[in-house]
């Protein structure tokens, strides 16, 4: 599938502010697809621009400022050719609950900070469900948290506590996906939280927004992607900016300011196209 996209953010200050140095996470991954074309603008221009890749295989843009601007303004665009991930093999995998990872690059995306027994154990009782087989647990597990949440747009804020959206059935993409994440955790499984794109409209006026959704690391077979606001297995009808083992990892602009007494507001817009 063929994604053009456009997403421009706009940071406006009530006073001229001194910018700090930012991080931005607005470029494809190298495994999501075949770049066609890339242009990132910001405005003011920074006084230095470097891009690199991270530990996790993220491109992260960093950039400095120097003197003062009443606006960030940040405009990135490309186009992506994306590809279709290879079918997953039934039965090669050991049953769940999987044990305790030895691997240190693996270990922070199978911590979890405050676990919660009410999703230790509804995870427990779909891996149950499913006889212990890791693939069908984690497609019932999308299916689940898919079925039984009310699904809604949220622009600003972390995402929530698993067990509160486990609790409520509400939550944003990002919410579900923690969700998703915590109960993979559970059984051992690593996890870790991904943002992008994804093909399709959520509401009604055509309006497009950043995406998350989950990733788990199947043993021989790598990073695979599921899509527990959708129901379904990522496919090429996503394209993945960043992966880390938590939402804070993957703010698609990362930074701040220096001034007193400011106010600032942000406004963000997302356009894709896909063939």
């Amino acid at each position: 599938m063929r994604f053009t996209v456009r997403h421009e953010t706009l940071y406006c200050y009530s006073v001229p502010v001194g910018l700090a140095p930012h991080r931005l996470r607005l470029e494809p991954r190298a495994d999501s697809g075949l770049l066609v074309f890339r242009e990132l603008l910001v405005e003011p221009l920074p006084v230095s621009r470097v891009q690199e890749t991270d530990a996790a295989g993220n491109a992260v843009v960093r950039v400095e400022f120097a003197g003062q601007t009443t606006v960030l303004r940040v405009d990135s665009q490309f186009t992506v050719d994306t590809w279709a991930p290879p079918p997953l093999p039934c039965g090669t995998l050991p049953p769940l609950p999987w044990s305790p990872w030895a691997d240190d690059a693996l270990a922070p995306c199978l911590f979890e900070p405050q676990p919660d027994p009410a999703v230790s154990a509804f995870a427990a009782d779909i891996a149950s469900q499913c006889g212990g087989e890791p693939l069908a647990f984690l497609d019932s597990l999308c299916r689940a948290i898919h079925q039984r949440t009310d699904r809604h747009i949220r622009i600003d804020g972390d995402a929530h506590p698993p067990a509160a959206t486990l609790a409520t059935g509400r939550g944003a993409c990002r919410d579900v996906t923690v969700l998703f994440m915590a109960a993979c955790r559970s059984q051992h499984m690593p996890a870790r939280f991904v943002s992008g794109y994804q093909a399709f409209a959520e509401t009604g006026d055509g309006q497009r927004f950043l995406h998350a959704w989950p990733e788990v690391h199947l043993p021989g077979i790598g990073w695979r992607g599921w899509d527990p606001t959708h129901g379904t297995r990522v496919g090429d009808d996503h394209v993945a900016l960043c992966a880390a083992p938590e939402q804070a990892g993957t703010m698609p602009v990362e930074g701040g300011f220096y001034a007193n007494g400011v106010t600032a507001t942000l406004d963000c817009r997302v356009s894709i196209q896909t063939r």
